[in-house]
């Protein structure tokens, strides 16, 4: 009987032993997963930060080429046209380097505000001189900057204007921008017209250049192809789910148009 119990006794420890022995396997593999799971997240995490970090470098880059393309642009035209006028037109002149006077006002306050994107105050506070985010509703300076530089611009808004979310209206400013700087740049628009349509899925805008038929020798504001600015852009527009087609028109001119999707309000 006594050798029975000792028997029952001895295995009694060996189960309690293993058993210990699988509870502290399990929680060195239980401690495992968990270091591999933390390792795994922070991995995703770096990941979507970098990803987050090369977005907005391309954001900045795609801005950066607007206002200087666009601003350059109008100073150089408007510094040629004081030149010519100096002499014969001084009120013409002075005009004209007002003009570019402002254009470079205009670029280096958007520089600042790019500036201060990448390099916040350290207080932490927001810096006053930082001018507003391009929008569609800041659209009148641009217009009148363009016409003075000898593009007469047609507005039309049609729908019920709306807060729109940042991106999308940075990003239709910028399109209504790079159209009409182009078409500045190139020289051979007549006129230009712009149109804003808010719709309830979608806005659409369009840019209409009016200018020599093609199929009497017209050209194209970007004959060589894409410009730099048209292909950043059409990379905006497609991120919010959203196409851009640029186009020569038959009848002479070119045309930019966008649609891009909105959540109903």
């Amino acid at each position: 009987m006594t050798t029975i119990w000792l028997l029952v006794a001895v295995l009694a420890c060996l189960a309690a032993a293993a058993l210990a022995v699988a509870l502290v396997r399990a929680r060195r593999a239980h401690a495992r997963a968990l270091e591999e799971r933390g390792w795994l997240l922070e991995r995703e995490r770096e990941s979507a930060a970098q990803t987050a970090v090369d977005a907005e470098r391309a954001r900045i880059a795609h801005d950066l080429h607007d206002i200087v393309s666009h601003n350059v642009s109008v100073m150089v035209i408007q510094a040629g046209a004081a030149r010519h006028v100096l002499a014969t037109e001084p009120a013409e002149a002075e005009a004209a380097l007002l003009a570019v006077e402002a254009a470079g006002r205009d670029t280096m306050a958007e520089l600042r505000h790019l500036l201060g994107l990448l390099a916040p105050p350290s207080d932490g506070q927001e810096d006053d001189r930082l001018s507003p985010q391009p929008s569609l509703s800041r659209l009148s300076p641009l217009i009148d900057r363009i016409a003075f530089a000898g593009l007469p611009v047609e507005v039309r808004i049609s729908g019920e204007p709306r807060p729109l979310p940042a991106g999308v209206d940075v990003t239709a400013y910028r399109i209504i921008q790079e159209a009409l700087t182009n078409a500045l740049r190139h020289g051979d628009g007549v006129k230009a017209e712009v149109t804003v349509r808010y719709a309830d899925h979608a806005l659409r805008v369009e840019i209409l250049n009016t200018g020599p038929s093609i199929l009497t020798g017209g050209r194209s504001p970007i004959a060589g192809g894409e410009g730099r600015g048209l292909v950043g852009l059409r990379q905006r527009v497609a991120v919010y789910g959203g196409d851009l087609d640029a186009r020569r028109r038959l009848g002479g001119g070119f045309r930019v148009r966008a649609k891009i999707p909105l959540e109903r309000l």
